[in-house]
C-alpha cells in the first residue's frame, strides 16, 4: 500500500480563505466554481466509497455558495493563453463533496477551482501563473467584501433620523 504525506501549515485564523484545486479531465478552461451542493453523490470513489443516501451532510442545506463572487474573479483574472470560466455546477464527484464540506465548516469562505489536465497547451508553469493571478483577484475580492460588510455595519448602527450612533462597533 502506498502512503502520501502531505505537509501543510494553516494560518491560526479562522477567516482565511481555503482553495481547492482538482482536475477535470473533460476542461477545456479553468472553470471557478461557485457553490457546493449536497446531494447526488452516486458514484463511488477510487476505493469504492460514496456517501450514504449520496449526500454530504444529512440536515445541511441543499447548497452553500462561496462568499467569493466567482463571475467577478472570473471576469477579472486575465492570463494570455488561458480561459476562465464561471460555474455554478462542480460536478457531484470528490471535489465537489469536498468544497460543500469546506463551505459548510468555513462559513463559505471556501473557493475550488477546476483545472484541465496539463498538455502542450497548458504547462504547468502556464498553469501556475493562472493560478497565481486568480487567487490574487479571489482574495482582492475577498477583501473588498469584507469592507463592504464593515461598511454596512457601520451604516446599520446609526439611526437615521438623528445621524447620531446607536451602539458601538467592535473591532
Amino acid at each position: 500500500m502506498e502512503v502520501e504525506l502531505r505537509i501543510l501549515q494553516l494560518p491560526v485564523d479562522y477567516r482565511e480563505l481555503v482553495v481547492h484545486v482538482g482536475v477535470d479531465p473533460t476542461a477545456k478552461a479553468i472553470f471557478l466554481e461557485q457553490c457546493g451542493k449536497n446531494w447526488g453523490y452516486r458514484d463511488a470513489d477510487i476505493r469504492g466509497f460514496h456517501p450514504e443516501r449520496g449526500v454530504c451532510l444529512p440536515d445541511g442545506p441543499e447548497v452553500i455558495a462561496s462568499g467569493v463572487s466567482m463571475r467577478a474573479v472570473s471576469r477579472r483574472a486575465v492570463v494570455e493563453g488561458v480561459e476562465v470560466a464561471f460555474s455554478r455546477d462542480a460536478g457531484r464527484y470528490v471535489c465537489d463533496y469536498t468544497y460543500y464540506l469546506s463551505l459548510h465548516h468555513g462559513n463559505g469562505c471556501a473557493a475550488l477551482v477546476h483545472v484541465p489536465p496539463l498538455s502542450p497547451s497548458l504547462p504547468a508553469s502556464l498553469l501556475g501563473k493562472a493560478l497565481q493571478v486568480i487567487i490574487q483577484e479571489m482574495l482582492e475580492e475577498t477583501e473588498k467584501a469584507r469592507s463592504q460588510r464593515l461598511v454596512h455595519r457601520k451604516l446599520s448602527l446609526c439611526d437615521s433620523r438623528q445621524g447620531e450612533p446607536t451602539g458601538r462597533l467592535l473591532l
